[in-house]
């Protein structure tokens, strides 16, 4: 597991917590032991401006969580060396009064262990014959989101609760949200793996009719570095989005961006972010 530099240990709410140094704005890390999963990873809970003050000790905060949660809120962390800016972007945006205030989880993921988890759908693939992912809605909402309750102040009801990641972690995001009807409002999908088990995902989303109420769906035009691959990644974004406006879901409730020349990368979303952010829980 990596945690971050310049962090101290500190006790909050009865649990065990660093809180990170080198974050913009108050971000706290868990070591978080999950039995469905038989492991353990950190939870990196970011709160938003004058969480602590004591005029908003009453308060309860809509949720956000995010996988791949390394990646999200400091080089040192991310796999690939560059973050999701989630701190800066949620800050900035908050102070702005753009979006509501609101508690950022990000759930690492389990690194060697990442595509077993990520993964909902076997294949013939030997890497993919014995995947877990039929668990993370069970890890999700009877593991982390209980911890999260007891420890922070979180608003209730799907409309205060969002879903998101990308790549696998936006393909389980999805799978979550489609499994899990009625808890999720606001769901986060950036480059998401819909080729995976021959596109079964897409399969079963012909017949889902509960859908979040808004949903943000982006991709870029070189995902892969291939052209057929990357036309293919894009054709399948499009479809799902086509799925989702036959459920009804209009421009007020699905967000669909194809960035031109957008790689598969942490410097990718990141700079969809804020207009991400701004969609699914903006104040307008």
């Amino acid at each position: 597991m990596q945690a971050i530099k310049n962090s101290e240990k500190i006790t909050s709410a009865g649990a065990s917590v660093i809180r990170a140094g080198n974050a913009t704005g108050d971000l706290r890390l868990h070591e978080f032991t999950s039995p469905i999963f038989r492991n353990t990873r950190f939870l990196r809970v970011w709160l938003p401006p004058g969480y602590d003050d004591a005029q908003n000790r009453d308060r309860r905060y809509p949720v956000l969580y995010l996988n791949d949660g390394q990646n999200l809120f400091e080089p040192a962390t991310s796999f690939t060396g560059v973050e999701w800016q989630v701190d800066e972007t949620a800050e900035r945006l908050i102070r702005a009064g753009a979006v509501v205030a609101m508690v950022i989880v990000g759930i690492d993921n389990a690194g060697k262990a990442r595509l077993r988890e990520y993964m909902p759908y076997r294949s013939l693939q030997a890497m993919t014959m014995r995947v877990q992912g039929n668990r993370y809605p069970d890890f999700l909402l009877k593991e982390v989101a209980p911890f999260i309750a007891r420890n922070y102040r979180v608003a209730t009801g799907p409309e205060n609760t969002g879903l998101g990641g990308s790549s696998l972690g936006a393909l389980i995001a999805l799978y979550t949200a489609m499994v899990c009807p009625r808890v999720f409002g606001r769901l986060l999908i950036e480059s998401p793996s819909l080729w995976a088990s021959n596109r079964r995902i897409i399969r079963e989303s012909r017949s889902l009719q509960q859908w979040p109420e808004r949903i943000y769906l982006g991709t870029g035009t070189a995902e892969t570095g291939n052209a057929d691959r990357d036309r293919s990644v894009v054709d399948d974004v499009r479809e799902l989005a086509a799925i989702l406006r036959r459920c009804g879901l209009d421009d007020h409730r699905l967000r669909l961006v194809i960035e031109e020349g957008g790689i598969h990368h942490e410097s990718a979303w990141a700079r969809r972010f804020p207009e991400a952010l701004t969609f699914l829980f903006g104040n307008s």
